[in-house]
Order: structure tokens, then C-alpha cells, then sequence
């Protein structure tokens, strides 16, 4: 049985207002998720993801708006069809801390799929988040 859940918590040296940006914003975004990145900011909203390194990409559809607090969408589960399929909800919670920011990080939905196809997809995507929140606090560093 897999998780049906990601989390991970991290705490950046950066105001609330410039995580919501790097997090929400199309030129944000394509600084550290990936090499390109549109967003359409708004709940319904379509989000495009595409990574040239590992020629991939990904469409999301906008879940949550709350400006600098939460941020969310919804994406396919890797291994399965596009249309129609289950979607896991990635949540991104922010909270500004005496140190800068707490970002929270939880995907959830995985339990979703059948166990192969969930266990693939839940250790592709930890193993991503762990890289994308690396590259994510090198940006941030970088800009400051």
C-alpha cells in the first residue's frame, strides 16, 4: 500500500510576497520547475509545465488562488491517460515565519490509481519535489 500523499516542509530566508511569485508566476516558475512555464492565475486557470532536460511536459488546471497563502492545482498522474484519469491536488502553503517563509508542500491523491501505477507515480514525484525544492531555494538565493 503507498502513501497517497507527498509532503515536505522547508523553510526559506525570503519574504512571503517573493516565494508566492517564484511559486505563481510564469517567469518565476520557468526559473526553477522546469525550463518554460504559463500560467493562467486564476481557480479553473491552465497551467503548462515542460522540462527540456527530461523532454516532458505536464498541463494543470488551476485549484486554489489565495494570495501570498495558498496555491494549488491539479495534474495527471504519471502513468496514466491524460483524459478522464485521476489527478492528484498539490498544494503549496505558505506562512511567513521569523526566519522568512514556511512552505508547505503536500501532494495528494495518489491512492487514486491502482498500487503500480501509484507507487511509481508517488516515488517519481517525491524524488522530483526533492530536486524541484532545491532548485527552487537556489533561485530564490540567486535573485536576492
Amino acid at each position: 500500500m503507498v502513501s497517497d500523499a507527498i509532503e515536505r516542509v522547508a523553510v526559506l530566508r525570503h519574504p512571503i510576497e517573493r516565494v508566492w511569485a517564484a511559486l505563481t508566476t510564469a517567469q518565476g516558475l520557468s526559473r526553477w520547475f522546469g525550463s518554460v512555464a504559463e500560467i493562467d492565475l486564476r481557480p479553473g486557470g491552465r497551467a503548462f509545465f515542460r522540462w527540456d532536460d527530461l523532454d516532458e511536459e505536464s498541463v494543470a488546471t488551476i485549484a486554489v488562488v489565495d494570495p501570498p497563502h495558498r496555491f494549488a492545482f491539479r495534474w495527471g498522474i504519471e502513468g496514466l491517460p491524460e483524459d478522464d484519469a485521476p489527478q492528484t491536488l498539490v498544494n503549496f502553503i505558505l506562512e511567513p515565519v521569523p526566519d522568512g517563509t514556511r512552505l508547505r508542500l503536500v501532494e495528494s491523491g495518489f491512492g487514486q490509481a491502482a498500487d503500480e501505477v501509484a507507487r511509481s507515480a508517488h516515488k517519481a514525484n517525491s524524488q522530483g519535489w526533492d530536486a524541484e525544492l532545491v532548485d527552487l531555494e537556489t533561485y530564490l538565493d540567486a535573485a536576492a
